[in-house]
């Protein structure tokens, strides 16, 4: 990843802020490593079942974690101005061996898939959150040393699976889309888009939209390492629109929102007071809250 430790130096040398980077794998890479495609297709099975049959696997229901399970459509508003959004979403923070996973007919397969895609993506992150310190000079254990705990209660590190159903985008409430205007909230969110849909907003204040590149993998930077980092790094602000008028397709992405573990105090790692210290948990659940 020495490119990437190249192009990171560069903006913060020329000043430049960095929301947004692509991260390019070719397809037989992306889907040898990570098995995107495979993972997709199984979340679709268990997304297309009728609700009753979903119900039993509900946010809440998770004991060990709130923000585990399947959400359904409207359930969420993103930007709490707008309706509820239109998509429908599955949690996967803790890979506690007696959570309970969809297992059974058009969900067979769905635990092991998304425990390996789980996995796989943490390992991905680590590698980033290495590049990252090294373009700030910084030893990696910086970040490194505050993201050990992914997967276990102690760690808000979550796989989200989303399903955005098909939209009759005449038939919607007013000011109604498939994602809310927001940012994420921990340290940075790897994006894996099925479909177009998504964008950013840049620093003009204009929404962009992000094309779907084969192989690539969008690595988004979030609220906390914005504040690590003194604004270094900007938390990027997104959403998904509607299709455009006629189109009715429906539309899938896979996230992993990667969070520093519970207990980790994140202050600005230059010394300043630009942002006061605040535990990562408490700020991760204060935000995570607001959207219900």
């Amino acid at each position: 990843m020495a490119p990437a430790v190249e192009l990171f130096s560069k903006c913060h040398a020329l000043g430049l802020e960095i929301m947004t980077y692509r991260l390019s794998l070719n397809k037989v890479q992306r889907n040898q490593l990570l098995k995107v495609d495979h993972v997709m297709a199984i979340s679709k099975n268990f997304f297309l079942q009728p609700e009753e049959l979903k119900r039993p696997f509900s946010r809440k229901t998770y004991a060990h974690n709130p923000f585990d399970g399947w959400v359904s459509s409207e359930a969420e508003w993103l930007n709490p101005r707008r309706p509820g959004d239109l998509k429908e979403a599955f949690n996967i923070s803790s890979l506690r061996s007696d959570i309970n996973w969809p297992s059974s007919g058009a969900a067979a397969g769905f635990k092991d898939a998304h425990i390996s895609f789980f996995l796989r993506c943490k390992e991905l992150s680590l590698r980033i959150l290495r590049v990252m310190a090294h373009s700030l000079d910084l030893d990696p254990e910086v970040f490194l040393s505050t993201h050990r705990l992914m997967g276990s209660d102690e760690s808000l590190t979550t796989l989200r699976t989303l399903y955005y159903p098909p939209v009759n985008s005449e038939k919607v409430k007013e000011g109604q889309v498939r994602c809310g205007e927001h940012s994420d909230y921990g340290s940075i969110t790897l994006v894996f888009q099925g479909q177009e849909g998504l964008q950013v907003l840049n620093r003009s204040g204009e929404y962009i939209s992000v094309p779907v590149i084969p192989g690539a993998v969008l690595v988004n930077i979030a609220d906390l390492m914005q504040r690590w980092t003194g604004d270094l790094f900007i938390s990027a602000v997104h959403r998904v629109l509607l299709p455009p008028a006629g189109d009715c397709s429906a539309r899938q992405s896979l996230a992993f929102f990667l969070h520093p573990d519970d207990e980790a105090m994140i202050t600005c790692i230059d010394g300043s007071n630009k942002y006061p210290p605040i535990k990562s948990h408490d700020y991760s659940i204060a935000q995570g809250n607001k959207i219900y």
